[in-house]
């Protein structure tokens, strides 16, 4: 992404933000594993979407002025010889204005004076955070504890909640977002691709894993939209199978649930295939109810469309073509053989934290997701497609990765 898309985004988060208040954002910290190792340091999504910026402990600070101007400051970690020997260099502040477009950049160690200035100005009134959890038992991040400083120390500062509003600018994708997840869509199909074209009876689930990131790390060492799901058999009724431990017996199906990033932008692709590259008659006519309804929702999805009617349109299809089938008793119980939604959005998370909308606009991306599985059958899978709002309709992104039984069974031939 160039610095213009991310000096973009601020200029619209502070247009909506009142007169007379401050605004902070926070990249985030290291969280402790065991010891004194840590998992993987991931950026806060929001931070990132701002300043294009991925680095630990950085704040992005900003004031708006009761004319309505603005000032912004970027808070990175100083240069640190013995830290940045064990665990790598840290950016610095002309790389970091490159990529952001922040001119005013200080020492992280700065932001509480600076802050407590502005604060006691008498100003400013209210302070917007993220103060988003996604549960009640979720861990506080560097903004719950901010928000918990300044509620001790200034008590007269009163707070907004800035979460709402990045749900806003987060819903439509602007054309270089658009760009990246084309990108994505065509690394993830190739490691589908290898996973399919390597695929046999007897296979482990880590086995197809590791013909997986061997074909997408050919473009990036870090390259995963999460952690990918990849499971045969029975370990296709575990929605989120990651132990990769099952093995592919002859004639089981190979179920995967995948994605990367790309400059920030994360797809969301399932494809699911027979191990020994031919279907079943009883995988055929499932996959085939999945594939039509698939089809049948990219055929009538537009702008105007209710949401909420997307995942419902999806079951009902699916369901009568089930029952036409013989495989479902009524139109109702088709729970027993889907167990989860059928749309989110993706984005700059896989399931991205925007706005939920009444309506269907252009610029909206979101996933239609179909889902069988047949326990009695022993038969589980999932078709899972991004789908794009284009003025007059929608385009399926992920189309040129197999999705038909022909094609799948041509490529494994």
């Amino acid at each position: 992404m160039k610095k213009e898309f991310f000096i973009g985004n601020r200029k619209k988060m502070y247009d909506m933000l009142p007169e007379g208040s401050l605004f902070a954002v926070f990249s985030g910290r290291e969280i402790i594993k065991t010891n004194d190792e840590y998992y993987s340091f991931f950026a806060d999504r929001n931070f990132v979407y701002l300043t294009g910026l991925t680095c630990k402990e950085a704040i992005l600070f900003a004031r708006k002025d009761g004319d309505g101007s603005v000032h912004e400051t970027l808070y990175l970690l100083p240069p640190d010889d013995y830290a940045e020997r064990w665990t790598g260099v840290r950016i610095k502040p002309a790389e970091a204005e490159e990529i952001s477009g922040i001119s005013d950049i200080r020492s992280s160690g700065e932001f509480i004076k600076d802050f407590r200035k502005d604060a006691w100005s008498g100003n400013y009134g209210k302070l917007y955070l993220d103060l988003y959890k996604a549960d009640d038992s979720d861990i506080d991040r560097a903004q719950h504890d901010f928000k918990h400083y300044v509620h001790h120390n200034l008590p007269f500062m009163s707070f907004g909640n800035s979460d709402p509003l990045f749900r806003k600018l987060r819903l439509y994708k602007q054309p270089c977002e658009i760009d990246a997840l084309r990108t994505a869509e065509k690394i993830t199909g190739e490691g589908i691709l290898a996973m399919m074209k390597h695929s046999k009876p007897g296979m482990r689930e880590f086995m197809y894993k590791v013909e997986f990131d061997r074909a997408i790390h050919e473009y990036a060492p870090y390259i995963y939209g999460f952690p990918p799901i990849i499971s045969a058999g029975k370990g296709n009724f575990i929605i989120h199978n990651y132990s990769y431990t099952g093995q592919a017996n002859d004639g089981d199906m190979v179920l995967n649930d995948v994605g990367v990033m790309w400059d920030f932008l994360i797809n969301d692709v399932s494809r699911s295939w027979p191990c020994n590259g031919k279907f079943s008659d009883r995988q055929k006519l499932l996959y085939e109810c999945a594939l039509k309804t698939s089809d049948y929702m990219f055929s009538i999805v537009k702008p105007g469309m209710r949401m909420d009617a997307v995942d419902k349109t999806i079951r009902e299809y699916n369901a009568e073509l089930l029952v036409d089938a013989g495989v479902l008793d009524d139109v109702s119980n088709i729970g027993k053989y889907m167990w989860h939604g059928g749309a989110h959005h993706i984005g700059f998370d896989v399931h991205d934290v925007v706005e939920t909308p009444e309506f269907i606009a252009p610029d909206m991306v979101f996933c239609i997701d179909v889902g069988i599985y047949h326990e009695e059958w022993g038969i589980g899978f999932r078709l899972e497609d991004n789908c794009l709002i284009t003025e007059d309709g929608c385009e399926n992104l992920s189309a040129g990765i197999p999705r038909t039984i022909e094609d799948i069974e041509a490529l494994m031939r």
